[in-house]
């Protein structure tokens, strides 16, 4: 049985076992959180390690400059895509519409983050403490700068740069171990997930569920299947069965790190080049967040609607432009998500108290959103290396076009 087979059985039997369990399955939570923690152990040596060997064996430093480019001006188009399509379902199924209020919990304003300070904050003063406090951000701004200078001292450099190939090789050796036991984890975090909140919660919350799952759903299947058949010209099926596993861990566990060792796995099961996937999934895993910019865009309706409040067009074009920045920009901040929902909030001179109405179902659109994410992060290694001439054609094709080659070259 493949693994994404066992992971698929792990979370129907987890949610299964959550509703019957109820409260108890909180007893299941520690092997999840276990399996979370051995997955967050593996993402900061990896990093470092892929991203510094990317970086030093791209040779040119201008090709490293040019996937960077590639690289962005990709997140940035996917990015304003997933608000454009959050923005537009959130308008025809109004999810703050019926709302009762209830009791507002008061929700303190966070300090204000200028653009210098986000800028400012990418540069880490003590590289050993951003990587010690795992600042993913600041880990890579190091890695790029560390891997270019090890690419321009040339062989005296050599050394070093077999070590961390060296380091690399032997985080993927362990990631494999780690990932033997997924099932196990997801059906401990999924089971504790619908023991938690169980149908109840559900329902008055429905139609803002509703509208996430349909916008996540519509933005991997249009945005990325249009990006992997025309531009990557990929197969579609076959980049979804690749990417399975990794969108599937993505979902129990609301965290696209705790996913990244097994998307750099899913890259090599694409044919995509470890220059290529060692320097732009860590930049994705940062900054490319559009299952959580597509959520801002149907929080911001749903807050406007639970409050009376009608959105001008100028007003969601301004949370177009501030989601699809914010994103970007808080990344490296402590507490980023509640600062992007209350830039996006705040940018329409809606209330901050909305934050705390959607607080409780908050681990229920991390699923959605955090697969998203997920399924984004693999279709740029695949986009980038395609672009860059490195995708291994052979490793992407369907058994069918394997043998029709084959056939014609007879």
């Amino acid at each position: 049985m493949k693994l994404y087979q066992k992971i698929l059985i792990g979370l129907v039997l987890g949610f299964f076992a959550g509703l019957i369990l109820g409260d108890k399955a909180e007893y299941l939570k520690p092997i999840g959180d276990i399996f979370i923690r051995c997955l967050r152990l593996i993402v900061v040596p990896l990093i470092l390690a892929t991203l510094v060997t990317g970086v030093a064996s791209a040779g040119d430093i201008r090709k490293v400059g040019r996937m960077g480019v590639r690289t962005l001006i990709y997140f940035m188009i996917t990015t304003t895509v997933a608000v454009v399509i959050g923005l537009v379902v959130a308008n025809v199924i109004d999810p703050g519409t019926g709302i009762s209020l209830g009791e507002i919990k008061e929700v303190a304003k966070p300090n204000a983050v200028t653009p210098s300070q986000m800028l400012v904050s990418m540069f880490p003063v003590n590289p050993m403490e951003a990587l010690a406090q795992g600042n993913v951000l600041q880990i890579i701004v190091f890695a790029i700068l560390f891997g270019a200078a090890l690419s321009l001292t040339g062989e005296k450099g050599a050394p070093i740069v077999n070590f961390f190939s060296a380091l690399t090789e032997v985080m993927f050796k362990l990631s494999d171990i780690v990932i033997k036991f997924a099932p196990y984890g997801v059906f401990a975090l999924i089971a504790w997930t619908s023991g938690k909140f169980g149908m109840s919660i559900l329902m008055p919350m429905g139609k803002i569920i509703l509208a996430v799952f349909i916008g996540c759903v519509i933005h991997v299947l249009f945005t990325y299947t249009l990006a992997v058949k025309f531009i990557a010209k990929v197969n579609p099926i076959h980049f979804f069965k690749k990417v399975l596993e990794p969108a599937m861990v993505g979902f129990s566990t609301c965290s696209a790190a705790a996913a990244f060792p097994f998307t750099m796995r899913a890259q090599k099961q694409l044919g995509v080049s470890d220059k290529v996937s060692g320097f732009t999934l860590p930049l994705a895993l940062t900054i490319n967040m559009d299952g959580t910019a597509l959520y801002q865009a149907v929080g911001a309706v749903f807050v406007a609607n639970a409050f009376g409040v009608e959105l001008t067009i100028v007003q969601q074009l301004t949370i177009v432009l501030t989601a699809v920045l914010a994103s970007i920009g808080t990344a490296s901040i402590p507490g980023g998500g509640l600062i992007m929902l209350t830039l996006v909030l705040e940018s329409v001179g809606l209330p901050l108290e909305g934050i705390a109405i959607v607080a409780g179902i908050d681990r229920i659109l991390d699923m959605f959103r955090t697969t998203t994410n997920v399924f984004g992060d693999n279709s740029s290694g695949l986009i980038v290396s395609a672009l860059e001439g490195d995708l291994n054609r052979e490793m992407t094709a369907t058994p069918l076009e394997v043998l029709e080659s084959k056939t014609i070259a007879l």
